[in-house]
């Protein structure tokens, strides 16, 4: 039960981000969140829960990290190890050497049906306690974290996390079929996914 899951042992966490007076966990929409989104939405609003929805702008580098990530499950490159979030740059970079092959023929639907998913979550999960951030926001912008922290009634402080992001620089670095990916997108509403949207 969800009461369970909130029972968390935090040395566990994948994350190792510093401990605060909340207490929480990532689930992802592909994880039962939207089959069963009635009666998870039921239980948030009967016990309180805050949500805090992260999304990416750019929809491109997030299939990037799904594919990478999905090939390291069986791949494990790091010495036979699956890791989705790292925490030295050497590991960073091992995992960075993998560029996905994306289907450019199927690219623009996948697209669609990544913004599709994410107003259903909205529509579904909008009488929740909630707020709505975006990873290159946060990156970009470290006041976003204040607003964080305002919404989860914690007073101001410094936050820092020790993940170290696997996937830097621009796109065309991490895109084995770059030019095709590039050619399809070109002229369509996603044009501006390819352009670099932060450096960090």
């Amino acid at each position: 039960t969800l009461d369970t899951v909130y029972n968390l042992d935090l040395f566990t966490s994948a994350s190792k981000n510093e401990c605060s007076a909340a207490v929480g966990f990532k689930w992802m929409l592909n994880q039962g969140l939207m089959q069963y989104h009635k009666e998870i939405v039921e239980y948030f609003n009967r016990r309180g829960v805050s949500v805090i929805f992260l999304f990416r702008r750019n929809l491109l580098r997030r299939l990037v990290s799904v594919l990478a990530n999905s090939y390291d499950r069986y791949a494990k490159l790091l010495n036979g190890t699956h890791k989705s979030h790292v925490h030295s740059h050497q590991e960073a970079e091992a995992l960075s050497r993998y560029k996905p092959a994306i289907n450019s023929t199927l690219l623009i639907a996948e697209l669609k049906e990544m913004e599709l998913t994410a107003a259903k979550a909205f529509e579904y999960f909008n009488s929740t306690r909630h707020i709505v951030l975006y990873y290159e926001d946060l990156v970009k912008n470290r006041k976003k974290l204040k607003e964080v922290l305002e919404f989860l009634r914690l007073p101001q402080m410094k936050l820092k996390s020790r993940q170290v992001k696997i996937h830097r620089g621009t796109l065309s670095e991490h895109i084995q079929n770059w030019n095709d990916v590039k050619k399809t997108l070109n002229g369509t509403e996603y044009g501006s996914l390819l352009l670099a949207d932060y450096r960090r």
